[in-house]
């Protein structure tokens, strides 16, 4: 169970209501895209689609359907999880860190501590369009740029600390580094 959240944590957030983490992460969401607004252009013919991001350590999914200058998201009880295009399931540290640039999409794949299914080529679009979004923790937080260094260097300590106490993969992105 490399990376995965400890069992007690993932039972406790079964009882808890989604609405409070849908609003939460459409606004990480609405911020990211408001920094990077070609994102959804990037998707090209993939935009549109609707990817199911999996964090496969909670009980609940984020369905994404990026379209134009706006992104639907939903977060849904696993149980309920359907129609999307295509799932990318991991556990949830991994899969911030392939937000962040900590890890490489291709090189989780290939040691199985990240499922894809579905339409794999909207998958290879998504994963391109992210890598060139370069998102930091500040930017998804929409915060001034006289907080970005030490936000984003703070961050990454907790990250790093975070997946060696979950025993995650080892760091194999572009931004293994620290942020700026």
């Amino acid at each position: 169970m490399r990376g995965h959240l400890p069992p007690i944590f993932t039972n406790a957030t079964g009882f808890l209501p989604l609405l409070p983490l849908e609003v939460i992460a459409r606004r990480l969401l609405s911020n990211a895209m408001a920094a990077r607004p070609s994102f959804a252009a990037r998707l090209g013919e993939y935009a549109g689609r609707t990817f199911a991001i999996d964090p496969v350590d909670c009980p609940f999914v984020f369905l994404i359907k990026p379209e134009g200058g706006r992104t639907d998201l939903k977060v849904v009880r696993r149980s309920v999880a359907q129609g999307y295009d295509a799932r990318i399931a991991a556990p949830l540290v991994v899969l911030i860190g392939m937000i962040d640039g900590t890890y490489d999409g291709d090189a989780l794949f290939f040691s199985r501590d990240l499922m894809i299914e579905g339409d794999t080529e909207a998958v290879l679009a998504l994963r391109n369009a992210i890598e060139n979004a370069e998102l930091d923790p500040s930017t998804v937080l929409g915060l001034p740029k006289s907080l970005q260094g030490p936000v984003n260097r703070g961050t990454r300590m907790l990250f790093v600390q975070l997946r060696r106490l979950l025993d995650a993969p080892e760091e194999t992105g572009p931004n293994s580094g620290a942020f700026a």
